[in-house]
């Protein structure tokens, strides 16, 4: 296998791992006005996703970054062009990870109401624009000769575009609502469960429409047709475990579904990175748009090395923060407290 097939395979699972570790983190936060009825309900919360949302987002700065250096011409038409929505979502996660720290700072329901607007506002945004992007990486956008995005904002909000965000904020609330059931007991957990079904129907209707448009597009490719009808089944599968209350395998089933899904979509867009639509021609590929053998190499090392590391690193940390979390475990507002 070509090491460009290597790094654009590699890239699509640090792809699928930001996404379906992110997914419940933008899920939960998202969820925070509908399952956080008071202050120790919205902390129980906040401490499902406390140890580990910083670690998930380190996914997303690995992809940025091999992409960089894997394929630069690809990071380059893909960052320029697609610049704004990148940074709102940059500014949304920002927000968002500042709310995290900052809500507990004051014994304040005013102040601590203010955050948690920005928590929901920087879990949502991201969750729809990522949706967005990616639907119109897939489907192409216009490229000209020189390798540039001729487009603007407005040809990304475009009706597949726009699906692909609902798509993605469906399954992020859906993954989220899992993991709450998942982490949580008492109340809290049986509103998540319950809440985690109707969300799963809801969005295996979206789901589908997107998956089905996405085939159609692509010209019905096998391979995405058995990945996205196993994420289909994966998601109807996570719906069923959850209505027998069975919330680990509830949630392995929507890791699984965006998993699926989004190598549902790397495998349409390969060889091409991004695809042009204003002239097959000028289509980003994995050939076109990489970096030198040497380069490759030297990163194919580095992974070998480092990656297992980053993994077993992670892992611990979910084990040692496994247990669930209820509104008794949560102690009266402290006035300076550093904890959501």
């Amino acid at each position: 296998m070509e090491l460009t097939t290597v790094w654009f395979s590699l890239i699509a699972i640090l792809w699928i791992g930001y996404f379906a570790l992110e997914g419940f983190d933008f899920g939960v936060g998202m969820l925070l006005p509908v399952l956080g009825r008071e202050e120790k309900e919205r902390r129980v919360l906040y401490n499902t996703i406390g140890p580990v949302w910083d670690g998930n987002e380190v996914w997303v700065l690995v992809a940025g970054g091999a992409t960089f250096a894997a394929f630069p011409e690809w990071y380059a038409t893909l960052f320029s062009g697609f610049y704004l929505p990148l940074l709102l979502i940059l500014v949304a996660l920002i927000v968002r990870n500042l709310a995290f720290d900052y809500r507990g700072k004051r014994d304040d329901d005013g102040w601590r109401a203010r955050w948690d607007a920005a928590a929901i506002f920087g879990s949502y945004l991201p969750a729809i624009l990522w949706g967005v992007a990616f639907a119109n990486i897939v489907a192409g956008v216009p490229i000209d000769e020189n390798k540039e995005f001729t487009g603007n904002l407005f040809t990304l909000l475009n009706p597949f575009g726009l699906l692909g965000g609902l798509v993605t904020m469906g399954l992020f609330l859906t993954h989220g609502s899992m993991f709450i059931a998942l982490k949580t007991e008492g109340d809290i957990r049986e509103r998540a469960r319950a809440l985690s079904v109707k969300l799963g129907l809801g969005t295996a209707v979206v789901a589908v429409v997107f998956l089905v448009w996405t085939l159609v597009k692509s010209g019905w490719e096998v391979p995405a047709l058995i990945l996205f009808v196993l994420a289909a089944a994966s998601l109807l599968g996570a719906i069923f475990m959850s209505m027998q209350g069975r919330e680990g395998w509830a949630f392995i089933g929507t890791f699984a579904t965006i998993a699926l899904a989004v190598a549902g979509l790397f495998v349409v867009l390969f060889p091409n990175v991004m695809p042009s639509t204003t002239d097959v021609a000028y289509s980003l590929t994995t050939t076109n748009a990489s970096a030198t053998p040497y380069t490759l190499k030297v990163m194919t090392w580095v992974a070998v090395i480092f990656t297992p590391i980053v993994l077993a690193y992670q892992s611990w940390t979910y084990w040692i923060f496994r247990k669930r979390i209820g509104t008794q475990h949560i102690p009266e507002p402290i006035r300076d407290t550093v904890s959501a």
